[in-house]
């Protein structure tokens, strides 16, 4: 195991993440071989699983080590600007909820006062749309419907 990390600590940002893609579709695989009973060793699941944390353990340490060496008023701006994407409501609203959650609680372990963000103006009120014309009462369905006909008639 030991031996492992260390070949995952020598590889670069995108060689980490080649590896957290091949490491999952292989987990993929091997689900798939146990579902349809021809996984030879279920131990081999345990170990894409674990070696798949490692890499995130690793990548979540450089991404600290980053954040680390950034001052606080950046991180501040990056939190409110975060915190306005959050709150358009646009898609990527989850991720930046979360980066925002991870950045507050790094920038108050480094001494930092939460910044508020700027409230967000509201939306325009969506404009009625026109009524739609009532259906003419000259057309009328003179058949009768077999959806609503009762079901012993026979026709």
């Amino acid at each position: 195991m030991p031996n492992r990390m260390k070949e995952f600590r020598g590889m670069s940002d995108d060689q980490l993440s080649l590896a957290l893609k091949d490491t999952e579709k292989h987990l993929f695989q091997l689900r798939f071989q146990s579902a349809t009973d021809r996984l030879e060793t279920p131990s081999e699941i345990r170990k894409a699983r674990r070696d798949i944390a490692r890499i995130r353990t690793l990548q979540r340490e450089k991404e600290l080590a980053k954040l680390g060496g950034l001052p606080p008023e950046q991180l501040a701006t990056r939190i409110v600007s975060l915190q306005k994407k959050e709150a358009e409501g646009l898609p990527g609203k989850r991720i930046a909820h979360r980066q925002v959650a991870r950045l507050k609680r790094f920038y108050v372990a480094k001494g930092g006062t939460l910044p508020v963000a700027p409230p967000v103006a509201p939306a325009p009120a969506p404009v009625a749309a026109p009524a739609v014309a009532a259906k003419p009462e000259g057309k009328k369905d003179s058949a009768p419907n077999k959806k609503n006909a009762p079901k012993g008639s026979g026709k």
